[in-house]
C-alpha cells in the first residue's frame, strides 16, 4: 500500500537538508506501510496525486474499516511535532481536529478528516475574526489533572529564555534593527515571563493558530483547528500570526492603523486583552525577524517580520517598505 503515496518532492527538499532529515525520508514509506497495516486503513487517494504535506510532515488522506474519511499524519520527531498529538488528546475534539490514533515512536497519528480544500484564509476578515475568536474561546482550556500537561512548556518559560537569547542574538546580527524595538520586546518578557507574575489563568494555547491552520468540516458546518505548535499561558500569545497574515487585505492607507484595528477585533472576538496581545506580538515578531535575519535567504521575511512587531509597538521602523509592498508568507 505505501507504494501508492508518493513523498512529495517539496518535503523531501526540505528534509534532505541535513542527516537526520535523510534518513527520516529514508524510513518515510515504512512507516506510511506500517500505518496503514496497523490501522487497517485504505489510501484515499486518486491515482498520480500527491498527499498533503507542510513543512513538518506528511498528510495521507485515508479510510478506517468502517470507511469513515480520515487522515494519517507522520511528522519528523521535532519537539513541536511531538507534543502535537498530546494536547490534541487534551483538547479531544474541543475547537481542534480529533485525533484517533496515535503512535509516538514514528510520529504517526490518525484523525478525523477536514476539507483541506477549504481554510480560514479564504474567508472574508470579518467572518474569519468571528471564527476564530469563537475557536480560541474552545481552546482555551485550563490545566487539569491529566498527565499529558506535564508535558506542555510555559510561554513565561518561553519568555525568560528569550530575555537571555533576544539581546546576544540582536548582537552577533550587528544591531540590525532600533535598540528601541529589542528593549520594547524585552520588556514584555520580564514583566509577562517571570513566574511570580504570571497572568492567574493559564491554558493550553495554539501558538500557530493562524488562517491556513483552520480548516472546513467535511460536511461544511464549521471550522477547526489544527497542527497544534501547544504551549501552556496566556491565550493573548496566539494572536500574533493572525497579525502576520493576510497583510495583503489590509487597507492601503494607514495599514498600520487597521493591523492594530485587526488585533483588537481578534481579541474581542476571543475574549482576549488586545494590550496583551499586541505586547505579545512584538516579542514574537522580534525573535521571528532574528530567525530569518540568521538566515541569509530571508531578508524579505524579516522585513515584514519587524513591520509588524513596529506596528504593534506603536512606532515606524525607517527603511521598510510600505505594507502592501512586504514580502508575503509561503
Amino acid at each position: 500500500m505505501a507504494a501508492t503515496v508518493d513523498i512529495p518532492e517539496d518535503l523531501h527538499r526540505r528534509h534532505a537538508r541535513s542527516p537526520e532529515g535523510r534518513a527520516w525520508l529514508a524510513e518515510l514509506p515504512g512507516f506510511i506501510s506500517a500505518a496503514l497495516q496497523r490501522w487497517e486503513l485504505t489510501v484515499d487517494l486518486p491515482r498520480g496525486v500527491p498527499p498533503w504535506h507542510g513543512h513538518t510532515g506528511i498528510v495521507v488522506p485515508v479510510r478506517r474499516p468502517d470507511g469513515a474519511a480520515a487522515a494519517l499524519k507522520i511528522a519528523f520527531p521535532y519537539d513541536e511535532t511531538v507534543l502535537e498529538p498530546i494536547a490534541l488528546s487534551l483538547w479531544n475534539g474541543q475547537g481542534m481536529v480529533q485525533i484517533l490514533e496515535h503512535d509516538p515512536a514514528t510520529c504517526s497519528m490518525v484523525t478525523a478528516r477536514l476539507d483541506a480544500g477549504k481554510s480560514l484564509n479564504d474567508v472574508p476578515m470579518a467572518e474569519a475574526v468571528d471564527v476564530w475568536g469563537a475557536l480560541v474561546r474552545q481552546l482555551s482550556i485550563e490545566p487539569d489533572e491529566r498527565p499529558g500537561w506535564f508535558h506542555m512548556p510555559h510561554i513565561a518559560a518561553t519568555a525568560e529564555r528569550f530575555c537571555d537569547e533576544l539581546p546576544a542574538r540582536w548582537n552577533d546580527l550587528n544591531r540590525p534593527f532600533p535598540v528601541w524595538l529589542l528593549e520594547a520586546a524585552l520588556e514584555v518578557c520580564q514583566t509577562r515571563g517571570a513566574v511570580s507574575r504570571r497572568s492567574s489563568r493559564d491554558v493550553l494555547v495554539h501558538t500557530d493558530f493562524h488562517y491556513l491552520n483552520i480548516l472546513a468540516s467535511l460536511d461544511g458546518t464549521g471550522y477547526l483547528g489544527i497542527d497544534p505548535q501547544p504551549q501552556v499561558g496566556d491565550a493573548e500569545f496566539a494572536v500574533a500570526p493572525c497579525l502576520w497574515n493576510r497583510i495583503q487585505d489590509l487597507p492601503r492607507r494607514n495599514a498600520e492603523a487597521a493591523l492594530r484595528r485587526r488585533c483588537s477585533a481578534l481579541s474581542a472576538a476571543a475574549g482576549l486583552d488586545a494590550d496583551v496581545a499586541a505586547a505579545w506580538s512584538v516579542v514574537r515578531e522580534v525573535e521571528n525577524a532574528l530567525s530569518y535575519l540568521e538566515s541569509a535567504h530571508h531578508g524579505g521575511d524579516a522585513q515584514r517580520s519587524l513591520w509588524v512587531a513596529g506596528t504593534m509597538a506603536g512606532r515606524s521602523l525607517p527603511g521598510l517598505p510600505a505594507a502592501h509592498d512586504l514580502k508575503t508568507l509561503d
